[in-house]
């Protein structure tokens, strides 16, 4: 039998009799076939490719233009999206006020009730099968605002131990533990190593979801640790992790990083509230 007609029939039985139920509404409903998504690649210029290829696999055709991404005007340093969509990136007054840790954080959608509902069944329902799409829309961000940066490392935020050994995984790291052999898929040389064991949690913080920014910076202090500082010594980091709200998570792991004698360190999020 030829191979495209039983992929087709093989998707016409498993959604009659498996069909999905969209992250953003929970209502069931049945994806379309396409054979161009069985060789869907990442390309820096179409970040809305990657969207769709998401969108097509997980969620009904009703909540598909509920997907945003974060576009500019954006903050040069926190990567907040501007309510006035006039003129260039310039610096945010927070920022102004109270400068990073970081240099630089960027993010590839809006955290929006479909993209919350995406992390929350990764993070918390075992969904694993989310974080290669997922990981392809952040791939796809990295390569759009980080591809000619110098870079020596890529840090994954970490999990406290035992909250590791609860869940069962890192859902930052599922994320991007593909990166080095999609890149070359898309023509790109990937130009660091991805490291999970650099940075350490030492605390076992409270979640950080309905906390508000003072408590947040509270509830993160000191919670993190270098295994080897020279490891990034001189060097330039990109931090990568799913949610950026507050910043306050990435920013505590930001300033051990630049203790410890990293040169440089940037930050990049899956989603990022509004």
């Amino acid at each position: 039998m030829d191979q495209k007609i039983f992929r087709q029939i093989f998707h016409s039985l498993s959604t009659a009799f498996f069909p999905n139920r969209c992250l953003a509404c929970g209502r069931l409903y049945h994806r379309p076939f396409s054979l161009s998504e069985q060789n869907s690649h990442v390309h820096p210029e179409d970040m809305n490719k990657a969207l769709l290829h998401f969108t097509n696999k997980f969620v009904c055709g009703s909540c598909v233009p509920n997907f945003s991404i974060v576009e500019s005007p954006v903050c040069t340093m926190c990567g907040m999206m501007f309510v006035s969509r006039e003129g260039g990136d310039h610096l945010c007054g927070k920022c102004q006020k109270e400068p990073k840790h970081f240099t630089t954080a960027r993010a590839a959608v809006v955290y929006d009730n479909l993209m919350t509902n995406a992390i929350l069944n990764l993070k918390y329902q075992g969904r694993i099968r989310l974080a290669r799409p997922l990981g392809s829309i952040l791939l796809l961000a990295f390569l759009h605002y980080f591809s000619e940066q110098d870079l020596d490392i890529i840090i994954p935020v970490p999990l406290y131990p035992g909250k590791f050994k609860q869940r069962g995984f890192n859902q930052v790291f599922l994320m991007i533990q593909d990166w080095e052999t999609q890149l070359p898929e898309n023509g790109y040389w990937f130009p660091c190593k991805i490291h999970k064991k650099i940075l350490q949690k030492n605390k076992n913080t409270s979640a950080q979801t309905g906390l508000n920014k003072e408590q947040r910076v509270k509830n993160i202090k000191n919670s993190f640790h270098i295994e080897n500082q020279s490891d990034i010594s001189e060097k330039n980091i990109l931090l990568v992790d799913d949610v950026y709200t507050t910043g306050s998570t990435v920013n505590e792991c930001a300033k051990m990083l630049k203790k410890g004698g990293a040169r440089r360190v940037d930050v990049l999020t899956l989603a990022r509230t509004t």
